[in-house]
């Protein structure tokens, strides 16, 4: 089956772990869900854009900082 997923064990620093949850419980979605959105758009990313983003929120119109 396609959408058969497989399960693994990550070790994470606890404060990185707090911060992922937090950022999960703000976008709606459980911590797993959250790394494997993160993970989805770094692959996306990396393969430069050629396949069409995550379902997700709109992306921040802010533009990033200048470099100084």
């Amino acid at each position: 089956m396609a959408d058969e997923k497989k399960g693994f064990l990550l070790r994470l620093p606890p404060q990185l772990l707090d911060e992922l949850r937090r950022w999960a419980e703000q976008e709606m979605r459980s911590v797993n869900g959250q790394i494997e959105w993160l993970l989805r758009d770094a692959l996306r990313r990396r393969r430069g854009g050629s396949q069409q983003a995550p379902a997700s929120r709109p992306p921040d119109p802010t533009p990033p900082p200048a470099a100084p």
